[in-house]
């Protein structure tokens, strides 16, 4: 059967850093095809050369058996690809008719104009046609900012739908789904593949491309080193083609010592950016020598939680406090004094400065740690030293300590910032989405780093999406919908199911558990 999309060859550098190396892909009519490899193993670089975001520097892209080539995302789109980003792009206050149709021009405008007027209602019905026909259950008149996470990603499939695309790329797809809309999601994808669409999943999540791939094409310091179908494999061999060694896919941990209380809150209500409350009336409680896991959909009040905590954002309502002291509207760097630590889910944003160099961020927030004797000027030969150890300890792939943060892939970006504050050993490590985008050799590394942290007495506060995360880590689960706690669960309680039905706002089978 002839590939209904190839790479051949691929070759891209940025600078002195050979992101695709030779990379090659094929992928049949009808199947789902999935995309590994490290972070930095070039499978990002290699989708935005196949969708027009970048120009080779060598090799060849063939549809149906014929060489193209694309001078930017439009006419990748025109010739039937499509992408749907981790990050969606979607704009909030439009309807979802006006973000499908946003951009279109050509034949695609056929239920767009009459007579130069935009005609939403007869997109809106042809959005409803194939929402009914591929069971996505969109309404076109709805807004984005109203909408699940779930149905959000739902709208950026109809957009490709709607542009007849035949070759779907998706990146990290399941990343802030539920286990229920996750199913959901495989479901579609393999009706789209049953139709005679490519569709092209690049993930971490290893289960799911045993659940859902065809065959699977692993990728390593920007080669293809390997595809295989998928009844030809198993996980742990999957991720031993993917980091090129064995990987343990699960921890031990070591029993539980729960010390004294470390964070408290009463009460507490914070805002979002519109001045709508996010976070409504939550008591929580963190002990030195655990983890204290909450798990959620994102955009259900956590991130405005974790701000709170970190001095980011003002608290509306109730108290916070450390080790018994009232820090409820202390600054960030009194949550600093106190021995809070904070690794956000924003990497480029807030976590990091990424003009900055590799040392120049290992010691942000810690440059007091790092002066010479007479307290003005920095010194160098002790942040270059400390930024060596954080990236070997922490496995930063990058030239040097020199290299700018920004340019870091997104999972070695992250590594150096959680590698940061683990360094500076504070009593509490407020973490948000530790391993979003990492592969399972950086996971493992990750979960290794905070388990030590865990068992030298520290508390730690963990948020994430990631459920296998959370079961494996947490000594207690929390789970949120809409700014409050549904519930808590003990890790052995938290099957896909119950913890499923509490992310979606509907009660589970919980246990109160006790604590000192």
């Amino acid at each position: 059967m002839l590939p209904a999309v190839e790479l051949r060859g691929i070759v891209k550098r940025f600078a002195n850093v050979l992101a695709n190396d030779h990379a090659s892909l094929s992928v049949l009519p009808g199947e789902v095809h999935a995309l590994l490899g490290e972070n930095g193993a070039g499978k990002s670089t290699l989708m935005q050369v196949l969708y027009g975001s970048y120009h080779a520097d060598g090799g060849e892209i063939l549809l149906d058996g014929s060489p193209v080539h694309f001078a930017n995302q439009r006419a990748a789109i025109h010739a039937g690809i499509g992408m749907i980003h981790q990050d969606f792009m979607l704009v909030r206050p439009f309807t979802v008719a006006e973000n499908v149709v946003l951009g279109l021009d050509g034949e695609l405008q056929l239920y767009e104009e009459k007579r130069g007027i935009l005609d939403l209602a007869g997109a809106s019905r042809r959005i409803e046609e194939l929402s009914t026909h591929h069971g996505l259950q969109v309404d076109a008149g709805a807004r984005i900012e109203h909408l699940p996470v779930g149905v959000q990603q739902r709208v950026e499939i109809l957009k490709l739908l709607y542009r007849n695309a035949r070759i779907l790329i998706l990146d990290e797809p399941t990343a802030v789904l539920t286990p229920q809309e996750t199913a959901k999601l495989l479901e579609t994808l393999r009706s789209l593949a049953a139709e005679g669409r490519s569709i092209i999943i690049v993930t971490h999540k290893l289960h799911e491309i045993i659940e859902v791939a065809d065959r699977v094409t692993i990728m390593r310091d920007g080669k293809t080193v390997a595809t295989v179908a998928k009844e030809d494999t198993t996980e742990a061999e999957l991720a031993r083609l993917m980091v090129g060694r064995d990987v343990l896919l699960r921890v031990r941990k070591s029993p539980l010592k729960r010390g004294a209380t470390l964070l408290t809150t009463q009460g507490l209500k914070v805002n979002d950016d519109r001045g709508e409350e996010a976070v409504s009336g939550i008591d929580l409680s963190v002990n030195a020598g655990e983890i204290v896991g909450i798990a959620g959909v994102d955009g259900n009040g956590q991130s405005q939680l974790v701000e709170a905590l970190a001095g980011l954002r003002p608290v509306m309502g109730g108290q916070i406090s450390m080790e018994g002291t009232d820090i409820t509207h202390g600054t960030p760097a009194c949550r600093k004094a106190c021995g809070i630590a904070y690794v956000p889910a924003d990497r480029r944003g807030v976590g990091s400065v990424g003009t900055l160099s590799i040392e120049d961020n290992s010691v942000l927030c810690n440059l007091g740690a790092f002066t010479g004797k007479f307290g003005v000027f920095r010194d160098r030969a002790r942040s270059r030293s400390h930024a060596r150890d954080l990236v070997a300890r922490f496995g930063v792939k990058a030239p040097d300590i020199r290299f700018p943060a920004g340019k870091l892939s997104g999972g070695n970006l992250q590594k150096m910032i959680l590698g940061r504050e683990i360094m500076q050993q504070p009593k509490l490590l407020i973490v948000e989405q530790p391993t979003r985008g990492l592969d399972v050799g950086a996971i493992e590394g990750v979960w290794a780093e905070l388990l030590k942290v865990r068992d030298s007495g520290q508390g730690i506060l963990l948020v994430s999406a990631e459920l296998e995360e959370i079961r494996n880590l947490a000594d207690r689960i929390l789970v949120i919908f809409e700014g409050r706690f549904m519930g808590e669960l003990r890790p052995e309680d938290a099957d896909d199911e119950t913890i499923g039905l509490m992310m979606a706002g509907r009660s589970g089978k919980t246990r109160t558990m006790t604590h000192v």
